[in-house]
């Protein structure tokens, strides 16, 4: 072994770095002054015998280690990555002037948040801040983690399964490797959680973080006990989402407390620091806000091109009639009696109430006249009640609002109960 280090640790104890001279392994040795008492000193003169290959290659990894400090992009450099604007923002605007990262980056789908997390991991273990790092993320993920880290950044990641951790009895795996990719799925069982509430990171990243919300205190989901989990066994945390709001204020301050379950308590704190743009803890950009770096045009003047297209969206407007309508209320009716039930009985709501209702709406958007399709299906360009030209004519309009009407006394009787709804049907035809 050869020394290459050596400071006091603490009182009466000393911190020698050694090397291997076969292995060319570092390891660190803690001696105490007793350790120290029984050394044997072989040489006590000079020598300058050494090798200066070794010197200089000394004095190389520690300018490598302290090159941040005079380079603010030094993890950039020996990286390989073509960064956008927007993503140095994120990175060094933002991540790493927090004293403790606890961010949420919201950016569009295909900002590049998987890079800008890699930037952030290289930049932390520069400055010698992270050595322990999770990332979790949905499984068909993992590998597109792992290797992207792997080819950009050379950061090596071992994907850890369900099988690894049957596999080993009597071992946590979670503290076997210092790197660990993980399923957001496999992370939230029961029998995962105690093994993994013994382990400390310095960073976890968490990507389509939006699938840890909760809709209240009283109904927290496996995966939102995890992100708590998480929450306080990490130095640092970054959630990755391009949905981050649901549009329920405090579903959304419950989001955000799993970064900080006391300073993103208050619904209308959080409200006015995002309307003001002064939220130290929050980023989201949209495809239309992200470019390029400008570029010299031929007529002297720098211009930013978009880095994707404009979107340019439209509604389709459509109305129910007919086996879609019926579909519809009936869905709706079986949703609102399981949902009842489930109120009834002390269970959680089920939550596929709202969104069975507007996938149903949507079976069909494709009815306007004139689309393509209709043609394909031999149906003709205009329907019945609409002009030549499509526009709704009176027999379009009378037929809408006969279904309004229809949708809205479904709508009564839902709310009403199925049995009432049958006994006020059943009511007339007595009387004839």
């Amino acid at each position: 072994m050869q020394v290459e280090t050596v400071h006091l640790g603490s009182p009466g104890v000393w911190m020698a770095g050694l090397v291997g001279r076969q292995s060319e392994q570092f390891r660190r040795v803690r001696l105490t002054a007793e350790d120290i008492s029984n050394l044997t000193i072989a040489e006590t003169t000079l020598s300058y015998r050494g090798d200066g290959r070794l010197l200089r290659t000394a004095i190389q990894a520690y300018s490598l280690g302290i090159g941040y400090e005079f380079d603010p992009h030094f993890g950039l450099s020996i990286s390989r990555v073509d960064p956008l604007p927007h993503q140095l923002e994120a990175v060094y605007e933002h991540f790493l002037k927090l004293p403790s990262v606890r961010f949420l980056l919201a950016d569009d789908a295909g900002a590049g948040k998987t890079i800008m997390a890699g930037l952030l991991v290289r930049e932390l273990k520069l400055r010698g801040l992270i050595e322990r790092i999770l990332v979790v993320c949905p499984a068909n993920l993992s590998f597109q983690w792992q290797r992207e880290l792997r080819e950009k950044f050379d950061e090596k990641f071992v994907v850890l399964k369900g099988g690894d951790l049957r596999e080993q009895f009597g071992v946590n795996q979670w503290m076997e490797q210092n790197q660990i990719i993980t399923s957001l799925d496999l992370a939230k069982r029961t029998e995962i959680l105690p093994s993994l509430q013994q382990v400390r990171w310095d960073l976890v990243i968490v990507d389509e973080a939006h699938r840890m919300s909760a809709r209240d205190e009283t109904h927290k989901s496996q995966r939102y006990r995890l992100g708590e989990l998480l929450r306080d066994s990490a130095d640092h945390l970054l959630l990755l989402t391009a949905t981050p709001h649901k549009g329920d204020p405090k579903n959304f301050t419950l989001f955000l407390q799993l970064l900080d379950r006391d300073a993103y308590a208050d619904v209308r704190s959080i409200r006015e620091a995002m309307e003001q743009r002064r939220a130290p803890f929050y980023l989201r950009r949209t495809k239309e806000a992200m470019v390029y770096f400008p570029e010299r045009r031929d007529d002297g003047e720098w211009t930013a091109r978009p880095v994707f297209t404009k979107r340019i969206p439209r509604t389709a407007a459509f109305a129910l009639d007919g086996p879609e309508f019926e579909l519809y209320r009936r869905v709706t009716r079986f949703v609102k009696r399981q949902s009842a039930r489930a109120a009834g009985a002390g269970g959680p709501v089920p939550d596929v109430a709202v969104p069975t209702s507007a996938r149903v709406q949507h079976l069909r958007p494709a009815t306007l006249a004139g689309e393509p399709g209709q043609a394909a299906r031999g149906r003709p360009s205009a329907r019945p009640g609409t002009g030549a030209d499509g526009a709704a004519g009176p027999a379009r309009l009378g037929r809408t609002r006969r279904v309004r009407r229809r949708r809205a006394g479904a709508a009564r009787a839902a709310a009403g109960g199925d049995h009432t709804h049958r006994q006020r049907r059943a009511g007339p035809r007595g009387n004839r």
